[in-house]
Parts: structure tokens; sequence; C-alpha cells
């Protein structure tokens, strides 16, 4: 993935590409089924990859902000990347390992901090919510009731860091939830005037908190 909020749903579609690309290559060889969607502009739009032992999903242009479960920011618009994607949901899931990430960009003419004021009211409904700058935690609570922190997950196998879905890796984002089950707001630096930010949901493999200790 990229390392900006609006870069990522690009990234996403860029890295899961290859991934496909590959399972197409083994596809005639195992009698698997391979179906690509185009946009308007030729762009891959939707991409469905399935074999005996799993599959590949991608869908762009069609994920909102209440797909997340979270609300848009009054005002907001959203905006697509330089592969003219506004939002992606991506699922990749062989046997019991299953991952997903759904995101979905926007704008406002508001502050960063009236932004931030509003998504840490609306997040409080998946518990506590941190406020983070890059790995660093900023004022309290430092972790959420179900162990979710402002630092990597050294012991997972899925790498998910701030400069994923943020500015850079220094970047102000906000999370709720648990280590496997996450909910972001992601900002990338303003442009044209305006703020832009990034709503993330990630739902990574059961072994994420299996390892940590805490139950889904």
């Amino acid at each position: 993935m990229g390392k900006r909020a609006i870069a990522m749903m690009g990234s996403i579609m860029r890295s899961a590409t290859a991934l496909v690309a590959g399972l197409a290559l083994a596809a005639g060889l195992a009698g698997c089924r391979v179906n690509v969607e185009k946009g308007a502009n030729g762009e891959d739009k939707n991409v469905r990859v399935d074999t005996p032992f799993g599959g590949v999903h991608v869908n762009t242009g069609e994920t909102s902000a209440a797909d997340l479960g979270l609300p848009v920011y009054p005002g907001a618009q959203q905006v697509a990347d330089e592969d003219k994607h506004k939002s992606a949901d991506v699922q990749l899931g062989f046997g019991e390992w299953t991952l997903r990430v759904r995101a979905v960009s926007y704008a406002t003419d508001d502050s960063k901090e009236q932004v931030t004021a509003f998504y840490k009211k609306a997040m409080g409904r998946y518990g506590d919510v941190i406020v983070c700058q890059g790995n660093t935690p900023v004022g309290s609570p430092s972790t959420t009731s179900e162990g979710l922190t402002c630092q990597d997950d050294k012991n997972s196998k899925v790498k998910v860091d701030n400069g994923d879905y943020g500015a850079s890796r220094n970047g102000l984002s906000l999370k709720a939830g648990s280590k496997r089950h996450q909910h972001i707001v992601g900002f990338e630096e303003p442009k044209d005037g305006k703020t832009r930010f990034a709503l993330v949901a990630l739902d990574l493999p059961a072994q994420v908190e299996k390892k940590s200790g805490k139950s889904d």
C-alpha cells in the first residue's frame, strides 16, 4: 500500500493486480476462474479470482463511509486518487486465512481539528478511540480496551503501518477497535486548501489476535 491516504486505493489496486496476475497464471493449470471488469477509462474496476483454495476479490468506486460503519463528515466530498479510484474493497481468503481492507477518501473545507473532533465522537461506537501521531499516542487513552495501540504489531505477518493510511509515518490518525478489527481515520496533507482524510476498515486474519492473547 502507498504512504498517502489519497493514494491508498490506487496502491491497493496495484498490489492486488500483481497478486491476481500470479493467480491468473496458475489458473490455466488449476482450472480456476478469473474475471476482470473494466471501468469507463479502461482501468481495472472489479477483479475476481476464484481458486479451489480461495480467492481474491477487488472492487473499486462503490464503497462508502456507511459500508465501513462510519458517517460521512458533513459536507465532505469523495476524492479520487491518481488512478481515478475514490474507494476500494479488497478481500483475500485462503481457507481460514482471510483479510479485508475497505477504504474511501474524502475532502472538506473544514479544518483537520474539526474533522478530528467529529470522528473521535463517531468512532466511540467501537469503544475507546486513540489518537496517534505516527506510532506515538497523543493524550489518553494510549491503548483501546481490546489491545489496539499506535504501534505496529511486530508479531503479525500482516503489516499495516501508519504510512499505509496517513500522510506519512508521522501522520495523524484515529483508531478504534481491536488488533484484528480496526476502524481508522488517517489524514492526508492538505491540498487546494482542503482537508483530506481516508476512512479505513481493516479485518485482519484471526492469527493476529491469537498471538496477542486477545479474543476476537
